[in-house]
């Protein structure tokens, strides 16, 4: 029991960082974009890592025990790109405009620390690319929102999986995957922040919608972890050790794909020159590091 709630715990951590993207954008009276350009590409560099190195072997030793070589080999194969598709398809049903992961221009956040937002602020926006229109129409504002968060929350929705299952396997393993998410999670929470402020004009309800598109990550996890838990872990609750090795396949793939699809987009966008490859070898040889030390 010990173990799920440390496991629990990091998720929660990884999630809520979110929140301090969003104090961020509020609170910072200039966001030190190069600063999260290194950041990003360090938690690429460690998701990376950690998934070609540890979690994808982990999946196969797994598998290889239960059905053989090649066949384990085979199965975890395709749970790795099984993996890539399942949050594929999430990220292709999230249109652009509701995904968390979307970059946003200094230009864009720069009225989120003023007490009122410009007009001509509002029709600099580029409505085109997707922010929320501003309508005075409330419902239709409060639908806008209520979208968002439930895109936001599915959209998150592997990356606690990821975290919460590696941690449960090996709480160390657990705390690497925990703070990469964490620093994902900070832009993450900025962007959040900046269509929900032009819909609402609301600072606490643009705070309030990353809080809980952090929250989704150890909500998601935890039920998806019961889930697996009644309905295939039989009499003693335990779950099975080869479903836990089409897991790690899996939840291998989601990383690949979260690091190369997301992560390292972002950073090279919101950074200069070579700041993202610099994050990215410093994320991969911290995480080496920490695994040789661990042994």
């Amino acid at each position: 029991m010990q173990e799920i709630w440390i496991a629990l715990g990091l998720t929660l951590f990884a999630g809520m960082a979110t929140a301090i993207g969003s104090i961020i954008a509020f609170m910072a009276k200039r966001t030190d974009y190069r600063f999260l350009s290194v950041t990003t590409g360090f938690s690429a560099g460690v998701m990376l890592y950690v998934a070609f190195v540890e979690i994808f072997f982990k999946g196969a030793a797994t598998l290889v025990e239960r059905y053989g070589d090649p066949g384990g080999h085979w199965i975890n194969t395709a749970a790795f790109f099984g993996g890539m598709l399942l949050i594929g398809l999430i990220d292709n049903l999230i249109p652009a405009a509701e995904n968390p992961h979307e970059t946003h221009s200094e230009a864009e956040t720069m009225p989120l620390h003023q007490h009122a937002v410009p007009h001509e602020a509002r029709e600099a926006l580029p409505q085109a690319g997707g922010l929320p229109d501003t309508s005075p129409d409330h419902r239709k504002l409060m639908r806008m929102g209520l979208f968002t968060a439930l895109a936001i929350g599915i959209h998150n929705f592997p990356e606690g999986l990821a975290t919460f299952l590696a941690a449960l396997q090996d709480p160390a393993l657990g705390v690497a995957i925990a703070l990469a998410v964490a620093l994902h999670n900070i832009p993450e929470g900025i962007s959040v922040s900046v269509p929900i402020f032009y819909a609402t004009d609301d600072r606490k309800k643009a705070f309030l919608y990353s809080v809980l598109s952090g929250l989704a990550e150890p909500v998601g996890a935890l039920i998806a972890f019961l889930a697996l838990r009644t309905f295939l872990g039989g009499d003693s609750g335990v779950i099975p050790p080869q479903v836990m090795g089409i897991l790690f396949g899996g939840v291998a793939g989601i990383m690949v794909y979260i690091s190369l699809d997301e992560l390292l987009p972002t950073s090279r966008a919101y950074g200069k020159g070579h700041d993202s490859l610099l994050g990215l070898a410093t994320g991969m040889l911290v995480m080496a590091l920490s695994l040789l030390l661990m042994r």
